[in-house]
């Protein structure tokens, strides 16, 4: 029988390594607009997300949204979106609208369990979009090429 790795590299998937960090979460490296980002892969997220702080590092463009956040234990935040910001995982890369949003209270929180901060939220729209496998024994994301 074909490992998880072999039957996926068949089905033209790329494996990429997930980092466990204290809080058992999964952190990612990816590009936004060309610049190095750490993201919590989070499959209960609809959107990837990046904090307030992180339109002039990435170097995003926004507008005012309608929509309210909830999550995490906070609601009605308000949030910003980015259209079309270029993301790239590796060689993987494709274009999503991102949500901005505070996110202060999940950095406080990975702080309080000797975590790094990080920069956003792998969420399930980028997930779906590349027919995301996670390998939660081994760490490891897979993506189909697009």
């Amino acid at each position: 029988m074909a490992s998880l790795k072999e039957f996926l590299k068949e089905k033209n998937y790329k494996v990429f390594d997930l980092q466990q960090i204290h809080t058992n979460h999964f952190k990612i490296k990816m590009k936004l607009n060309g610049v190095v980002g750490d993201f919590i892969v989070d499959t209960g997220a609809s959107n990837t997300c990046i904090g307030f702080e992180g339109i002039e590092k990435f170097f995003l463009k926004t507008e005012v949204s309608d929509v309210k956040a909830a999550g995490a234990g906070a609601t009605e935040m308000e949030t910003h979106k980015a259209a079309a910001v270029p993301i790239k995982i590796g060689w993987w890369k494709t274009k999503i609208d991102v949500v901005i949003l505070d996110l202060s209270h999940v950095n406080i929180a990975l702080k309080n369990h000797l975590a790094e901060e990080i920069d956003g939220i792998l969420g399930a729209d980028l997930l779906q979009k590349g027919d995301a496998v996670i390998d939660y024994a081994k760490s490891r994301l897979y993506l189909k090429k697009l």
